[in-house]
């Protein structure tokens, strides 16, 4: 009896595995098309982390990655106790909270906005007027800002022709996080607002008229239609930028940076820069950057969970 079970086992194993290989064989390209992904993720995702064991050891050039000496969570110890820790880590969530906050919202009016405009000419211009900064590199980003700003730009030029002083705005630390944030929104904002155009332009049409029907004026076909409809979308959304409370964007961050706005500027991404490529400080600088991450991923898991719990929508 036993043998004969043994026997069937093999059997259904043995066609089982001939199933998937017919299938494989079967549509070998769409195979062939996803080998090509995956190997870039293996070798420019994966085969990277193994230099995380930098952030355990003392770094020697000479020794390698391999053979450098193991040094524990020295590099970590060092961190939390500089005297810079709590600066770069109030700096670095302050001004994450600030664009995190002040960017949820303009995406959601915007896309509301363009989904109600009736005039479609309008409606096309608007969406492409606020698209197209997205498609500017950061670096031009910035020089528009700096431009923008500076002692003899147009802000200055106004300030100055309605009888103000000029402000040096890029060299005030109070002023750092605002440029940052709403310069990032500016350029951002049109791409942000399609996901949401998106999730409007999925809404059942029979909800309007429904609503029409009832008596529901445009406001109230917003907060009663729209914004319900596209709030599992916004919260997704929120869950995604939660992850990158500790990882604020390094280029735009080093590139709006002076000496004088230094003590607001100063964040985690950029003191991993200086402390990796210009000091040469590897390992301490990988020790910073995996307590980024590893921050960043509990943030996600415990925000999804918090999400999964009050409105039943998560990523996972």
């Amino acid at each position: 009896m036993e043998n004969l079970q043994s026997v069937l086992r093999e059997q259904k194993t043995a066609a089982v595995r001939k199933s998937a290989l017919a299938k494989v064989t079967r549509r070998w390209r769409l195979y062939l098309m996803l080998l090509i992904p995956l190997v870039y993720i293996i070798i420019f995702r994966y085969v990277p982390m193994t230099g995380i064991q930098l952030a355990f050891k003392n770094y020697n050039a000479r020794l390698g990655i391999w053979g450098s000496p193991w040094v524990g969570f020295k590099h970590f110890r060092d961190f939390f106790r500089s005297a810079q820790f709590s600066r770069l880590l109030g700096n670095t969530i302050s001004l994450s909270l600030y664009n995190l906050i002040a960017g949820f919202f303009p995406p959601i009016i915007l896309a509301i906005g363009i989904n109600e405009a009736r005039w479609n000419r309008l409606r096309k211009t608007v969406q492409m007027v606020t698209y197209a900064p997205y498609f500017l590199s950061t670096v031009v980003v910035t020089g528009i800002t700096m431009q923008l700003l500076s002692g003899s730009g147009v802000v200055n030029t106004i300030i100055k022709n309605m009888g103000g002083t000029a402000i040096n705005f890029l060299g005030t630390p109070g002023y750092f996080k605002s440029i940052y944030v709403w310069s990032g929104i500016w350029q951002h904002v049109g791409y942000d607002a399609i996901l949401y155009i998106a999730a409007l332009a999925a809404i059942n049409p029979e909800l309007y008229e429904a609503a029409t029907v009832d008596g529901a004026n445009i406001w109230k076909r917003i907060w009663h239609v729209d914004i319900p409809s596209i709030m599992p979308t916004a919260i997704v959304l929120l869950i995604m930028s939660t992850s990158r409370v500790l990882n604020v964007g390094f280029e735009k961050v080093y590139l709006l940076q002076n000496s004088l706005n230094l003590s607001s500027s100063k964040i985690i991404s950029t003191y991993v820069y200086k402390m990796g490529l210009v000091n040469t400080e590897y390992g301490f600088s990988t020790a910073v950057g995996l307590f980024q991450s590893v921050v960043s991923l509990l943030l996600m898991v415990l925000v999804n969970n918090l999400s999964r719990k009050v409105t039943e929508t998560s990523l996972w």
